[in-house]
């Protein structure tokens, strides 16, 4: 896990999410990554959605990342579990790669344990961010 980056986070994101990990605890879900998640959000700064810099991945932005280790790029829009669907490139937060990369900015390399040991990813474009288009209820 990459902790040398500051990393900014809706307060909007943070209350949904914070719902869900409660909900989860409260179903008895267990989920590997649900403690990186808490310590990411715990850690993260929170700011009003009208004023989080548009480079930064909240909930539901589109993004595209490369993989330093293998120099192949890959776009997937980060989603709540619910609405994951990998066929149509919809990353839960949930999946180490989503909790990975919430909070942090364009340009960011991160160093993130995933199945088969730690990878760098390097965040090189945000292609949506809801807040940046108006769209602060996503």
């Amino acid at each position: 896990m990459n902790t040398k980056n500051k990393i900014y986070m809706t307060h909007f994101d943070y209350n949904r999410l914070k719902t869900m990990v409660l909900d989860y605890k409260k179903r008895n879900i267990t989920n590997n990554n649900l403690k990186d998640l808490l310590g990411e959000m715990e850690r993260a700064q929170k700011v009003d959605s009208h004023s989080i810099p548009p480079n930064y991945v909240t909930m539901n932005s589109v993004i595209e990342l490369k993989n330093l280790e293998e120099l192949e790029f890959q776009e997937f829009r980060l989603v709540f579990p619910e609405d994951a669907n990998t066929e149509e490139n919809k990353i839960s937060v949930l999946a180490p790669i989503g909790t990975a990369v919430l909070g942090y900015k364009t340009g960011d390399v991160i160093h993130w344990k995933v199945p088969g040991g730690e990878n760098q990813f390097q965040i090189t474009k945000i292609k949506y961010q809801p807040e940046a288009n108006g769209d602060f209820h996503l």
